[in-house]
């Protein structure tokens, strides 16, 4: 059974994010969707050697340098819930190579609202982009609809409005 944790990671360079366009995996809640790298602890991990251990598995990179930003609880009918250490990383080694899971790509950060994305990822892509402190968000969907957005412990009123899809 995988691990309820997980990371998520956002690596930077020249003003675009590593985006992972989620196509090769059957059966993926994530389809189609572009998201960051990273996936589920194995057993004993801690957040910071289950982010290195996933930014080298799907990228070939080794991370130099990365902040922890916050922590995402995702709750999805028929998926329960997944609480993601979210990062971003600024330095890193290495060659960038083929990812079994999907498409590996530099997107400039002007450019990600355009992306097939979760709707909740356009408030911690938000989040990132104003700096804002360590946070903590809860995202409820049903399906692909975003039901309930909850950043630390307030509210989020739904749907969200364009100053979210502005990267």
């Amino acid at each position: 059974m995988k691990s309820p944790l997980t990371t998520h990671c956002y690596v930077e360079k020249d003003d675009a994010y590593l985006m992972l366009h989620r196509i090769s995996k059957k059966n993926d809640v994530n389809k189609d969707k572009w998201i960051g790298i990273g996936g589920h602890f194995e057993q004993g991990e801690s957040p910071e050697e289950c982010l290195l251990r996933e930014a080298l598995e799907e990228t070939g990179l080794t991370l130099t340098a990365w902040r922890f930003r916050g922590i995402v609880t995702f709750t999805q009918e028929g998926f329960g819930t997944e609480y993601m250490c979210m990062y971003t990383a600024h330095g890193f080694e290495g060659e960038l190579r083929e990812c079994s899971e999907g498409t590996l790509e530099w997107v400039p950060k002007k450019d990600l609202g355009k992306l097939n994305m979760w709707i909740g990822d356009h408030i911690f892509l938000k989040l990132l982009r104003e700096e804002a402190p360590f946070f903590s968000l809860k995202l409820t969907y049903k399906g692909d609809e975003l039901t309930e957005a909850v950043l630390d412990g307030k509210e989020i009123p739904l749907p969200l409005d364009e100053s979210y899809f502005k990267n």
